[in-house]
This record gives structure tokens, C-alpha cells and sequence, in this order.
């Protein structure tokens, strides 16, 4: 392999929520890294400026403006990469919603619906219609973003915090049923991040405090490379370390 081969040259990588913060800075660095970036998030506009900034920067993509709640939607795209590529060598479930903050006594049932529709639902559907493309692939890897709020419970953080633990389990028993396969799965805990969702959920905070989304996804885009052999783990930035998702037994 020539010396500046780049490490994901000639892959493709999939990620949600690439229109803005820590999914865009993930597109980017994986353009970066050679891969072709298929990106998916609602916003037209984000993604166009996504492209922009891929091509400039000498990489690929394919845009992909879906709503994840359109799980028909999520397994039309499956569909599109078998014929397309045949295979899916990274797989990055970014997107999700903060919900309300709020008592759960007085969430509403549709918010509370779409929370875990976003959060949960649309992984389970990315994770049903994309692994047989990840199986494919000679290194398949998949990375999806979890949250401490999923083992912190604090009041009024209810649907996004029960919505992560519930994707930590998604994760882990994708992660179980994929052990013996070449394929790679791990989630990845970004902590308090320069975003969107953290100024609005914490609008007195200096955002300069913490760190940018480009830094995170570094890391991120470390766990998905080919020679990245872990499994069934959690990347806690932070903490800067690879963790277990619970004590042996």
C-alpha cells in the first residue's frame, strides 16, 4: 500500500445527522480519510454545505436528506446502496433529538413518541437494513452515539435520557449478535460537546469551554478504521478511554 494511501480510501461510510454539529464534523473527517460520505439528515441546506465543503477539501459524497422517522425511507436507502455498492463499510448513527425538558408527568404523548422514534426506532431500522451491507464489507464498522445522560438519570431529561439507555441495549445486543463476524460495533459517548443541542439545553454555558465537534469526531473516526479490532465497547471521550459496557461478571 503506498505511504499517503489514505486509511478509508475506496470505502463507504453512512452518517445521520450529517447536516450540522458532531455528524458534519464526522462527514468531514471521514471525507478526510478517503471514504465516500453518504449523508443523511432532514435539512437540504446543511447537507448542500456539507458537499461544498467535502469537495473542496478533494473527497465525495452522496447526498441523502431523509426524516428517520420515515423508516419505509431507511430501507429504500439500504436498497439504494446494495445496488450501488454492494456493501456499507461505515455506519454512524449520530442523529437524535433532545425532547422536551420536562416533568414526565407532563410530556406530551407525541413528543414522547417522537424521541424515541428518532432516537431508538430509526437506529433499530438503520441497524435491520444496513447490516447485511456492513456483512459485506471486509471491515464493516459501526459506531453509534450514546450519551451519560443514559446511565445519569436526572429530572426532566426523562425521554432523552431513557431513549439513550435504550440504544446503549440496542447497541450491545447488535454488538453480541455480531461478535463472531468481521464486522465491528461500539458506541461512542461524546460527553458536552460545542452543539446545537448542548446550547439549548444548557443556554447559560460558555460554549468555549467545551470541546468543538471537529475534535470529537477524530476519535470517532478512529473506531471505524480497519484495523480498529475492538467490539461491543464504549468510547467515553472524556474519560479518554475504551470502557466495557458493564463489569464482568
Amino acid at each position: 500500500m503506498p505511504a499517503d494511501r489514505k486509511p478509508l480510501a475506496d470505502r463507504v461510510a453512512l452518517v445521520t445527522g450529517a447536516s450540522r454539529g458532531i455528524g458534519h464534523a464526522t462527514a468531514l473527517k471521514l471525507a478526510a480519510a478517503g471514504a465516500h460520505v453518504v449523508a443523511v439528515a432532514r435539512t437540504v441546506g446543511g447537507l448542500e454545505e456539507l458537499d461544498d465543503a467535502i469537495r473542496a477539501g478533494g473527497g465525495t459524497a452522496t447526498l441523502a436528506p431523509l426524516d428517520l422517522k420515515d423508516f419505509a425511507g431507511i430501507d429504500r436507502l439500504g436498497g439504494t446502496l446494495h445496488e450501488r455498492y454492494g456493501r456499507l463499510d461505515v455506519l454512524i448513527g449520530n442523529a437524535g433529538i433532545l425532547g422536551p425538558v420536562s416533568p414526565l408527568g407532563h410530556i406530551e404523548p407525541s413528543a414522547w413518541d417522537e424521541v424515541l422514534a428518532v432516537n431508538v426506532t430509526a437506529n433499530w431500522r438503520l441497524i435491520r437494513s444496513m447490516d447485511p451491507l456492513l456483512r459485506c464489507a471486509a471491515a464493516g464498522r459501526a459506531v453509534f452515539l450514546t450519551s451519560g445522560s443514559a446511565t445519569n438519570a436526572r429530572a426532566y431529561r426523562g425521554p432523552y435520557s431513557i431513549s439513550k439507555a435504550a440504544l446503549d441495549v440496542l447497541v450491545r445486543t447488535y454488538a453480541a449478535e455480531t461478535a463472531t463476524t468481521p464486522v465491528r460495533v461500539n458506541l461512542f459517548s461524546p460527553g458536552p460537546t460545542r452543539t446545537r443541542m448542548r446550547a439549548s439545553l444548557m443556554p447559560g454555558e460558555d460554549p468555549q469551554t467545551l470541546p468543538p465537534p471537529e475534535q470529537v469526531a477524530e476519535k470517532i473516526v478512529e473506531l471505524v478504521l480497519p484495523s480498529f479490532q475492538e467490539t461491543g465497547k464504549v468510547y467515553d471521550y472524556r474519560a479518554a478511554r475504551l470502557m466495557e459496557f458493564r463489569p464482568p461478571a
